[in-house]
């Protein structure tokens, strides 16, 4: 969506780089180029000349002259003033002290409110909540099924007591909703309300009667983010003639320059509340400005990345992989397994352009296959659990099986083979530089503790093949009195079963 925008800023901060000294007219000429790019985006011309005036207010002011480097303290505050035009910080729901909380979705017909009403639950619901969708929209013809379908692949109740298509009182059911409820015990209440062609009377008057039918606590503008000028009008006449406390964003992955969408908070002052990034009911997730102007500016959306793989990686596995990665026993049932976590997070090209600089190789993630690997998971899949376990034993023959059962090449089935060794070996590389437990240089470090034999150790300190276990007391350099450890701890591989190094009792320190 941000794409034009977002290359265009990018273009423009990056002439400032370098210089050491910023004249007024450096200013001057980079302020009009941001000008440009943001009219050419769509944004607001009210919106345009307000954040121009901050830029070079600040720009030409203290905070600049006195900086150690003047161009990367005006990249600073160009994302500051975005950051503030789409809202400063992310705002969280505002819930009913007694449940049920009530959310009303209201906008233009094509908006996308009924698809977003099931990412919202969808989204509620992995957030701990309970909650029901509500059909008010029964003008629009088979809208109420459409509630149904979504509901049902979100996993979320949907209550519709008639079958719309003309026919029912949006008020009088959107009412009923909350005693339901009630009863069956959900906290969260979303009403799907009726949407039309263009802005009329008919469409606010019943939009205002079930919002005070409901005593609604968020009220969300759903607007797509790809009508333009448009935008800005309409939230105008909805705030106006219903009122609202938030605006949802839909569509973000459309190729429209949509700079309107980010008119709409400074204009309403309506913050924007959530954002929808394509047709996936998981592609929805709280609005955050900070992190959309980063995207803007081309400086990745790292927090983003990381909460993304929290959801979908099962941490101790992640552990168990790490520590397998340190001795060099990764197989290739653990690379199946992590490349599965990946590919739940979603498109692999869209992972890497949320890391900062992806803005440069924008031409590389377009070539990403998503294909490929589909097929690197077909081969592994025709491996059998032996041979992912020591992939050492796929000789000729059963490459050839293997390849003939998973419908590729015998040179991709070669392919993935080597380049798993390779990978294997540099991240075990890793490991020990970054000092991993099993990495190399942490086995080096051990035998470097050992010592030469008959040397390096006192009469006091036991011989412990292997090392101390994670947590037990370093016993070097300790005075004697060591016969109070538990017989037989000399020599053992680790320690007896049942043993507690807490229970030690070693001379105190003076």
């Amino acid at each position: 969506m941000f794409d034009t925008l977002s290359d265009r800023l990018t273009s423009v901060l990056q002439n400032l780089r370098g210089k050491g000294r910023l004249s007024e007219t450096d200013i001057d000429n980079t302020a009009r180029e941001i000008r440009i790019a943001l009219l050419e985006a769509d944004v607001a011309l009210p919106v345009v000349r307000t954040f121009i005036g901050s830029v070079k207010e600040r720009a030409k002011g203290a905070e600049v002259s006195g900086a150690l480097n003047p161009a990367q303290q005006v990249v600073k505050i160009v994302n500051e003033e975005l950051v503030a035009i789409l809202g400063g910080e992310t705002r969280r729901l505002n819930l009913a002290k007694t449940p049920p909380s009530v959310i009303m979705l209201a906008g233009l017909q094509g908006a996308g409110k009924t698809t977003l009403a099931g990412k919202l639950a969808k989204w509620l619901k992995g957030q701990g909540h309970a909650p029901m969708l509500v059909a008010c929209d029964l003008q629009r013809p088979n809208a109420v099924t459409q509630l149904q379908v979504v509901g049902e692949r979100a996993g979320v109740t949907v209550y519709a007591p008639e079958p719309g298509n003309g026919v029912g009182d949006p008020v009088d059911v959107a009412r009923r909703s909350i005693d339901e409820a009630r009863r069956s015990q959900h906290d969260i209440v979303i009403v799907d309300t009726a949407g039309r062609l263009g802005v009329d009377e008919e469409l606010m008057r019943q939009a205002a009667d079930i919002k005070a039918a409901v005593g609604a606590d968020e009220v969300f503008f759903v607007v797509d983010a790809m009508i333009g000028q448009d935008a800005v009008s309409t939230a105008e006449a909805f705030r106006d003639g219903v009122g609202f406390t938030g605006v949802v964003l839909t569509k973000l992955d459309g190729d429209a320059r949509g700079g309107a969408a980010l008119s709409v908070r400074e204009v309403t002052g309506a913050p924007i509340m959530f954002a929808s990034n394509g047709e996936g009911l998981g592609d929805f997730d709280a609005f955050h400005p900070d992190r959309m102007a980063s995207r803007i500016l081309g400086m990745g959306d790292v927090l983003t990345l990381i909460e993304q793989a929290e959801q979908h990686f099962d941490q101790a596995q992640a552990e168990k992989a790490a520590a397998k990665i340190g001795t060099g026993e990764l197989t290739l049932e653990d690379f199946l397994e992590q490349m599965l976590a990946v590919r739940k997070m979603g498109p692999i090209a869209n992972l890497l352009g949320m890391l900062p600089g992806a803005g440069q190789m924008k031409d590389a993630l377009a070539q990403v296959d998503e294909k490929h690997i589909d097929r690197l998971q077909a081969i592994i899949r025709g491996m059998t659990p032996a041979e992912r376990h020591d992939p050492k034993i796929i000789n000729a023959s059963r490459r050839l099986r293997i390849a003939n059962g998973s419908g590729v090449q015998v040179r991709e089935v070669n392919d993935l083979v080597n380049r798993f060794y390779e990978a294997r070996k540099m991240m075990q590389q890793m490991a020990g530089r970054f000092g991993m437990p099993g990495g190399r240089a942490n086995q080096r470090k051990q035998k470097g503790k050992k010592g030469k034999k008959g040397k390096g150790r006192g009469p006091t300190q036991p011989r412990v093949r292997g090392g101390m276990p994670a947590g037990f007391p370093d016993l070097s350099g300790m005075p004697p009195g060591l016969d109070q450890l538990p017989p037989g701890l000399a020599g053992l591989d680790g320690v007896p079963p049942g043993f507690d190094p807490s229970k030690l009792k070693f001379p105190k320190k003076p």
